[in-house]
């Protein structure tokens, strides 16, 4: 099979995948693996989940696509279901995480526009971030590697460096817009905002009356044991991005928006030609319903706290593993080379990603089943036996 007409854009492991049931994967040899990838924090329910089989095989019979001309019953029950369980009042729906901040950078630019203040235009953001790869999320991204090629990126950006609550205030003034963060950096490295900082930061949009944008894509959507991130920290934002789970591997994305944030958008402003499409949505519900009414996120916890403690003995035990970090099921654990880490783990049938510097990222799907976090865990320790002998 020739892989040639793809572009080289990725760093892909050589193997082609036919199917997945559940937490395993299978490639076109029929070799079996434990996906603690899930698509990167996508596949909260697995593979071929039923829910989602069925929400695309009925609304398929019905409508896939009628355009953002006419509403549709699906993005209206997918948004309500959403507005019902958060603290904010609108949304937008659009096709990926990128895309939805994008939207969320737009509405901050135009908040300050309504503002009055020609001057109020300029955007926090942190160091280490990671928001997307199109021109507005890469500039507020705080990672050189994946900005130094595209340059000259988006003015009227400004780093903050994350968790420092002086360096946060020497940035702000009056003519900040909005500022954007991760509550947990997952690309960075799965390291976690002090809840300190982010009661600063929501005090200092108070005070020069910016937006503040909660970046959930990975983080949110049920992964830290609870559907929305920010209800972990304590602190409200005006805006929500989120994608990734929320299609649980059918693409959609979405911002929302608080009352503060609802009115600066109107007609003509944004768009987005598939955004909010019938069978996007109905997955959207399919997700939903899951996750919040059939128990899948009650069970993060449980779930996180038997990963975390396995971890541990593995790390007492053997010593490769230097640190544990992480909330819900967004794990990261620590170790001297990851990538080779890595790649160790894919021979012996084990998927997991890095993050950061020296990271390896576990993100299992939310409804994990204690057989594959216990077969995650034998190969993990299995090759710590190997690297401590």
């Amino acid at each position: 099979m020739s892989k040639n007409s793809l572009m080289n854009t990725y760093e892909r492991f050589d193997v082609i995948f036919e199917k997945g049931i559940g937490s395993r994967l299978y490639d076109v040899n029929g070799k079996e693996y434990i996906d603690f990838v899930s698509g990167v924090a996508v596949n909260c329910l697995g593979h071929s989940h039923p829910a989602i089989i069925n929400a695309i095989t009925e609304q398929s019979k019905k409508v896939i696509h009628i355009s953002n001309y006419y509403w549709n019953t699906k993005h209206i029950e997918l948004a309500n279901k959403l507005i019902e369980n958060c603290d904010h009042s609108k949304v937008f729906f659009c096709n990926s995480g990128t895309e939805a901040v994008e939207g969320a950078l737009k509405a901050a630019r135009k908040y300050g526009k309504l503002k009055g203040k020609e001057d109020k235009n300029i955007i926090l953001y942190m160091t280490n971030s990671f928001h997307g790869r199109s021109m507005g999320a890469l500039s507020v991204t705080g990672q050189s590697k994946y900005q130094k090629n595209f340059m000259p990126l988006i003015g009227g950006v400004k780093e903050v460096e994350f968790n420092n609550i002086e360096d946060l205030k020497r940035n702000f003034n009056e003519n900040v817009c909005g500022v954007i963060i991760e509550p947990i950096q997952g690309e960075g490295g799965i390291i976690e905002a002090s809840s300190e900082f982010l009661k600063e930061v929501r005090e200092q949009c108070d005070k020069y009356d910016a937006l503040l944008i909660f970046d959930e894509i990975q983080c949110g959507m049920g992964r830290l044991g609870s559907l929305f991130a920010y209800k972990k920290f304590g602190v409200i934002p005006d805006i929500i991005t989120i994608a990734k789970a929320l299609g649980g591997g059918f693409p959609i994305g979405a911002f929302i928006v608080n009352e503060k944030a609802e009115g600066t958008l109107v007609p003509g402003d944004h768009g987005s030609t598939f955004g909010g499409n019938p069978l996007a949505c109905s997955v959207g519900c399919a997700i939903l319903n899951e996750l919040v009414d059939g128990g899948v996120i009650e069970s993060v916890e449980e779930k996180s706290k038997y990963l975390k403690e396995k971890l541990l003995t593995l790390q007492n035990k053997y010593g490769v593993i230097k640190e544990i970090r992480g909330t819900g099921l967004l794990i990261g654990i620590k170790v001297d080379d990851p990538k080779s880490f890595m790649k160790t783990c894919f021979s012996k049938g084990l998927l997991v990603i890095t993050a950061g510097k020296d990271i390896i990222r576990l993100l299992p799907p939310l409804n994990v089943e204690k057989e594959d976090m216990d077969a995650a865990l034998n190969i993990l320790e299995g090759i710590m036996q190997e690297l401590s002998a």
